[in-house]
């Protein structure tokens, strides 16, 4: 299996810091997650059943009705490529790496940004994420739309990874979910902090999502997390409030990164930055007990948020030796 962030135990072993002395900023997730309620017994007690209102909520929360509930978005991702037709496949790169990794026995075809429209017509199935991690890279809802069209009229789709766009709703294209062809992928994990309940959603036509099911078994999601999930989705002035913190906080860590030399690019939840010391950078902050995200093969590093003003006061001071004269 491929490596991700948070693996915040090795790191410790590897440096001999206590667990609870490192400031992780690896996985991009919100250091202020949705509080989760109470848990009633019985969501523990029976298995879970899917007409409770966790739907509900997630239709008004998405707009639409075309929704799976999933073990994570990771667990469509792996069975994405039993169910979806094609052999040449497209892919975003940097990007992600388990899309990659599960269409690994494809024609599978790397490509930049700049080189998708292109390459399009070549295509049977694009992937892509969006805002893309770990790059921040953005497409216009109506370049989507196109790229969806001109692959659907040969048979093809799209699948849209948007794992970190709820900070934007604006930019999604949840609302166009049903049309054929079309892919969307949700996840509770990094928005709302609830990396651990495994919560996602698949958004696309009922063909497909019946397919998606009888590949996934039934009870895809724990009685616990489905209560947590409605509640989240239901809870329009958390998502309000923390939309503006993230942006916020989001823009003053791309300053602070700013400072290294290099152009910070991401989203509210992340920000990366291209550098040409990237592993002496990484190295030098996990001895002060700071994990960092490194992209395998690339001069990327990638910063979540710190969730305090005294764990932004320890980043700075760690980053200063290797900030730009001014």
């Amino acid at each position: 299996m491929l490596e991700h962030g948070g693996r915040l135990r090795a790191a410790a072993a590897r440096h001999r810091i206590p667990l609870a002395d490192w400031l992780d900023l690896s996985t991009g997730i919100n250091p202020h997650g949705y509080p989760v309620p109470p848990i009633p017994p019985e969501a523990w007690q029976r298995l879970p059943e899917d007409d409770d209102d966790l739907l509900a909520a997630a239709t008004a929360y998405y707009g639409t009705r075309e929704i799976l509930p999933v073990a994570g978005s990771q667990a469509a991702i792996q069975a994405l490529p039993r169910v979806l037709p094609g052999t040449r496949i497209g892919v975003l790169d940097p990007g992600y790496a388990e899309h990659r990794h599960a269409w690994r026995h494809h024609d599978l075809r790397p490509l930049a940004a700049a080189d998708i429209d292109a390459a399009l017509d070549g295509l049977d199935g694009l992937i892509l994420g969006h805002p893309n991690n770990p790059d921040g890279t953005r497409f216009s809802r109506a370049r989507l739309l196109e790229w969806h069209d001109r692959l659907a009229f040969g048979g093809g789709w799209l699948v849209v990874d948007e794992a970190f766009i709820d900070a934007t709703p604006e930019i999604s294209l949840a609302g166009m979910a049903g049309r054929p062809g079309l892919v969307i992928l949700r996840s509770l994990g990094k928005f709302f902090g609830l990396a651990g309940a495994r919560v996602g959603f698949v958004l696309a036509a009922a063909d497909l999502r019946d397919a998606l099911a009888e590949c996934l078994g039934p009870w895809p999601l724990a009685g616990p997390s489905r209560e947590v999930a409605r509640a989240a989705l239901a809870d329009s002035a958390w998502q309000a409030v923390t939309r503006a913190r993230l942006t916020q906080d989001g823009a003053r860590l791309a300053g602070l990164l700013a400072r290294l030399g290099g152009e910070p690019r991401g989203c509210a939840l992340f920000q990366t930055v291209a550098l040409p010391r990237v592993a002496e950078i990484a190295e030098d902050l996990a001895r002060q007990g700071i994990l960092v995200r490194q992209w395998p093969g690339s001069p990327l590093l990638r910063f979540g948020l710190p969730g305090t003003e005294p764990a932004w006061g320890r980043l700075a001071q760690a980053l200063s030796p290797f900030f730009t004269l001014p």
